[in-house]
């Protein structure tokens, strides 16, 4: 058995595309159009685990309501600076839901309200501003 890849349903393809690869980084390595279906397929990967990827599924059109149901959890990244990542993150506009208090671990969301969790690589001090500031909303 080999694992492939994880999907989330997007409703806004550019949107997601612009958080999961400008502020998370990662690069698409195909994508799928499917007129006849209407939907289009995206499929990402971090550049040191192409093996294991995210597919983003975006329905042409839809209104369906995706939720932000706790039976999914989130998606987790090893980052080289969790300072630098959630800085780049805040300056697009994301919240940090769960700041990197501890140089550790972070929690942010994507457009469609998937949890995401960063994890550094190994230990940073902690730092300020992150280090007294408070959880904001759920994560």
């Amino acid at each position: 058995m080999k694992y492939l890849h994880s999907m989330v349903r997007v409703h806004d393809l550019d949107a997601s595309l612009r958080f999961y690869c400008e502020g998370l980084g990662l690069r698409e390595t195909r994508r799928t159009e499917v007129p006849a279906g209407k939907y289009t397929l995206v499929f990402l990967a971090a550049p040191d685990s192409p093996e294991a990827e995210v597919e983003l599924t975006y329905n042409w059109g839809s209104q369906e309501d995706y939720g932000s149901a706790r039976n999914f959890g989130h998606l987790a990244f090893r980052v080289d600076d969790i300072y630098a990542t959630c800085a780049r993150l805040q300056a697009m506009g994301y919240t940090i839901h769960r700041p990197p208090r501890d140089g550790h671990m972070a929690f942010v969301r994507s457009p469609d309200l998937i949890s995401i969790e960063l994890l550094q690589q190994g230990h940073l001090p902690p730092q300020e501003p992150w280090a007294s500031m408070p959880n904001t909303g759920s994560w």
